[in-house]
């Protein structure tokens, strides 16, 4: 039997764009001789689809859908299978079932409903789903065959030494005689995903010896990043075949025939993230509608990787960036700016803001009369910045794209209304350290960050000769820690003891983070590219006193 893998990139809530895709890619894997094609996970309708879930004419439209794709595919001479959501049984207390149906022949000829539905991190199927209370195979040339959706594959109990659920949908159909395992599914990225999930089916594989067939949504929607990757596994557990990551593809496995071992996905980490990040960048900025950004310049590391990002993500020539200097900003800033946007080959413009900062001097001079001046004045620098900006945006008509990476997002360091405005926060799940590591990654064939921003000391340039490390310990001792509280909910007593720290300094890094909640839950929406990121998978409250 051949099969297709039909790696597409949806929109939430675009039926018709989403049917012409599911179409073309039928159309071209009935062309190269496939009798049964597979689209991700809710594909019909793109994923998540959130409380869009909840409108009743949502729900309606992408049963319609179903039906127009399988009329249009009946003389293709190709089955394909499609994930939607249908309604759910009446009395299990919810609406909405997350489904998989096989289209031959002009009609739905099986419908699949997905039974573990997470909830956790970024999860949110329980809100939405009523599960499926049994599953059943379906026969397609002679073989029984078990039809899984995502999360169902995620309980191999030879895998996970703890499971989420009691119950193995692919251990009962395959029980009941299933032959082939096929999972569509909508399974982010993030940092060592894509080799968790291969060695998860290769385990699944080998347990029941049978082959797994896994299709993988691909592209950005809102904060998430799915990076396709779609596999097959034999039943010796060996990779058979494997689709591109973080692009569209379609993946041809002719399970009759013999195959080579194709090689490992070659990608080191940073190479992944980077790739995360601009597929997340183009698709965040395009399927909301725009073609262009604007970024602020400062002359430091961030800034600069957030550029490189949009520019691959977006074209150099749909990147604005705005330099603009106070009167703490060193000449070598302005000018490593000016050689990194040539390097780009992208627009810089200054507009200085030493007259603003003065007029908003002269305007609370009044009210600020015998005090000091403190962080106060420097958040007026990052908040002219920040109206700066999104005047430019209204004007014309482009997205920006905010600097922050997680280090500063974690501890505060960043002004709310000034450094954090913006519609995307494109590195905000990237710790500072790594931040160094991608742009020496987009540096290995040559120059494209000036070697000049990687060496100097990071600065916000907000007060004379001001450090970061003025006001954070060094990102090589901040980042473990930050990674080891935020991402894996360590003790600071655990996390000193692991990393050889001092216990005050892991309490009062601990403190920033637990006090700069607030600003963290106004921020724009986050790229997720770790296990644990800002945003919707990290739910914490603001009124909070934490005991540290």
């Amino acid at each position: 039997m051949k099969i297709a893998l039909a790696q597409i990139n949806p929109t939430v809530g675009d039926f018709d764009g989403n049917s012409r895709k599911i179409l073309e890619f039928a159309a071209r894997a009935a062309e190269g001789g496939a009798e049964l094609v597979l689209f991700p996970e809710l594909s019909v309708c793109g994923y998540p689809p959130a409380d869009l879930l909840e409108k009743p004419a949502f729900l309606t439209r992408a049963g319609q859908v179903v039906e127009e794709i399988a009329t249009k595919t009946a003389g293709l001479g190709i089955a394909v299978v499609v994930g939607y959501p249908t309604p759910a049984p009446h009395g299990s207390g919810k609406h909405v079932s997350n489904s998989a149906a096989l289209l031959r022949n002009g009609h739905i000829e099986f419908v699949q409903t997905k039974m573990l539905l997470p909830f956790y991190d970024v999860f949110d199927e329980q809100r939405y789903f009523a599960p499926a209370e049994k599953q059943r195979l379906f026969c397609f040339e002679g073989q029984d065959i078990a039809l899984t959706i995502c999360e169902d594959a995620w309980n191999d109990k030879s895998f996970w030494e703890n499971r989420l659920y009691k119950v193995d949908p692919i251990d009962e159909l395959m029980r009941a005689g299933g032959r082939l395992i096929l999972n569509i599914s909508s399974s982010p990225y993030w940092q060592g995903k894509r080799e968790t999930r291969r060695r998860m089916l290769s385990a699944i594989a080998k347990r029941h010896k049978a082959p797994v067939l896994l299709v993988n949504q691909v592209g950005g929607n809102d904060s998430l990043v799915f990076d396709g990757s779609s596999l097959a596994i034999g039943p010796d557990g060996e990779l058979i075949a494997q689709a591109k990551s973080f692009e569209e593809d379609l993946l041809f496995v002719d399970l009759s025939a013999p195959h080579a071992q194709p090689a490992p996905i070659s990608e080191n980490e940073h190479e992944a993230i980077y790739k995360a990040l601009v597929l997340g960048t183009r698709d965040y900025v395009g399927k909301c509608g725009f073609s262009k950004a604007i970024i602020g310049l400062s002359g430091g590391i961030d800034s600069a990787l957030v550029a490189a990002i949009a520019v691959d993500a977006l074209g150099a020539e749909n990147v604005l960036t705005i330099g603009m200097p106070s009167p703490y900003s060193s000449q070598g800033s302005i000018d490593d700016s000016r050689r990194l946007a040539a390097n780009l080959g992208i627009r810089y413009e200054v507009l200085g803001i030493s007259q603003l900062f003065e007029d908003f001097q002269q305007t609370l001079a009044p009210m600020f009369a015998g005090l000091k001046p403190d962080i106060t004045e420097e958040n007026i620098q990052s908040r002219i910045r920040g109206n700066l900006l999104m005047a430019l945006s209204n004007k014309f008509n482009a997205l920006v794209l905010t600097t922050g990476n997680k280090s500063e997002m974690s501890t505060g360091y960043c002004t709310l209304y000034g450094d954090m405005v913006g519609a995307l926060a494109v590195i905000g799940d990237v710790v500072k350290t790594e931040v160094y590591e991608l742009c020496r990654w987009i540096n290995r064939n040559g120059e494209v960050i000036p070697w000049a921003i990687l060496e100097k000391p990071p600065s916000a340039e907000l007060r004379p000769d001001q450090k970061d490390t003025d006001s954070l310990p060094p990102y090589e001792v901040l980042d473990p820690i930050l990674e080891a509280y935020v991402e894996r909910y360590e003790t600071a007593e655990a996390i000193a003891a692991s990393q050889h720290v001092d216990l005050e300094l892991v309490r009062r890094v601990v403190k920033l983070v637990e006090r700069s909640e607030y600003k963290r839950q106004q921020a724009a929406p986050v790229l997720k590219v770790t296990s644990k990121a800002f945003g919707m998978g990290r739910r914490f409250p603001i009124a909070v006193k934490v005991q540290v």
